[in-house]
């Protein structure tokens, strides 16, 4: 629906007069962007053909202006950032997704599978009174079964009480469904109970049909993934969400994938985050594709920020786009960086040149740098305070 936004919309509030939308001159030669700048300042919702005419324009600073009014407008200066850890318990899958090059077929090389205490060892060994959250996703395992992940969510809570776990995309809860012969609502019922306290939001990829039959066949279509999260967000689980993009999906199918996110944070404000990732092509089938270039990179931030008015935040995933795009990003859409994440495996298999985890220092320095506030949070953007000796989430 077209409109304008209710003056009572849970994510709008005037920060500050400094970052009122006429501090600084709008300037454009794309005069299709005036339309839709006099949107923004109204509060009105764009629409489809607003979304195609941002993603075809060639004025990347104008879109970008758009994006950080709205962006200041909900934040200001600040800018998120979590200490977290990643566990990646298996790569063995049966998808065989072309656009994964993480994955495995069992008893392949490369392929592993941890044991619980294997998997709580990997947890304790990036583990510090810093961390806040774990961020665990993996593959479709063949053989495994439903209690194994039960008992991974269990046994993490058991020994690691004070940490969020942020555990399996809506994909594997799919998956695990299907194997255990549940329904997806009692599938996430015991994920709940077990210990589970959110859900990622990896694995939307595109919801286009055309697309998801090229690059992931073998996985839930993109109704499904809708309806797993929905039905994640009316037992109380928040979650993110992702659009995985640069590879063979057009502006159509982001524009379509994104008022899908929309409609359904419409129905159950259960999204917390928009997370646009980068498809890094390098020992996948599809690596006959080109990379994406900063360009695409910065502009799926904006826009992003742009068409999701109902979504709190968005999210410029450093491992994916470099910390120095990410650092830019802060000016295009973006209040959002990450994490500290350890030893991140996925996107990493698929070429990922950035390292593998970063120092909470570093992250607060690159937050400062590009003229920021650094708030650390945890994983439901509740702010952390730090001592020497005592750690703090806001309630």
């Amino acid at each position: 629906m077209i409109g304008a936004m209710p003056s009572t919309h849970p994510f709008r509030s005037d920060v500050s007069q400094r970052h009122d939308f006429q501090t600084h001159a709008f300037q454009s030669d794309d005069r299709q962007l005036y339309a839709i700048k006099d949107k923004v300042v109204a509060h009105e919702r764009l629409s489809a053909d607003d979304a195609l005419a941002l993603y075809r324009s060639g004025d990347l600073l104008a879109v970008g202006w758009l994006a950080n009014s709205v962006r200041e407008r909900m934040h200001g200066d600040k800018t998120y950032f979590n200490v977290n850890r990643h566990i990646n318990p298996t790569n063995v899958c049966i998808a065989a997704c072309r656009l994964c090059a993480f994955g495995r077929k069992k008893d392949t090389p490369g392929a592993y599978t941890m044991a619980l205490d294997e998997a709580f060892q990997t947890a304790a060994s990036g583990y510090s009174e810093a961390v806040t959250e774990f961020h665990i996703v993996g593959g479709l395992h063949p053989d495994l079964p439903f209690q194994y992940f039960l008992d991974l969510i269990s046994g993490l809570k058991e020994r690691f009480p004070q940490v969020h776990l942020k555990a399996f995309t809506m994909v594997e809860v799919a998956y695990l469904a299907k194997r255990a012969k549940l329904s997806i609502l009692e599938t996430l019922e015991q994920l709940k109970a077990a210990g589970v306290d959110s859900l990622p939001g990896g694995g939307a990829e595109i919801f286009a049909d055309r697309v998801r039959h090229i690059i992931c066949d073998h996985k839930i279509d993109g109704d499904q993934w809708l309806e797993t999260a929905k039905l994640a967000h009316q037992i109380g689980l928040k979650s993110n969400a992702t659009m995985l993009y640069g590879h063979v999906e057009n502006d159509e199918d982001r524009v379509d994938h994104l008022l899908k996110l929309r409609n359904l944070q419409d129905e159950t404000g259960g999204f917390q985050t928009y997370i646009p990732l980068a498809f890094h092509p390098d020992n996948t089938p599809l690596q006959h594709l080109p990379k994406t270039t900063g360009i695409l990179d910065i502009k799926q931030i904006a826009i992003g920020r742009l068409v999701l008015d109902n979504f709190p935040h968005i999210k410029s995933y450093w491992q994916m786009v470099t910390a120095k795009m990410a650092q830019i990003s802060l000016r295009f859409g973006a209040d959002d960086i990450d994490g500290t994440v350890i030893e991140e495996k996925i996107y990493h298999d698929a070429g990922a040149t950035t390292p593998q985890g970063m120092r909470r220092e570093e992250l607060v320095r690159l937050i400062r740098e590009a003229g920021r506030e650094p708030i650390e949070r945890d994983t439901l953007y509740r702010p952390v305070t730090r001592t020497e000796t005592s750690v703090t989430v806001a309630v």
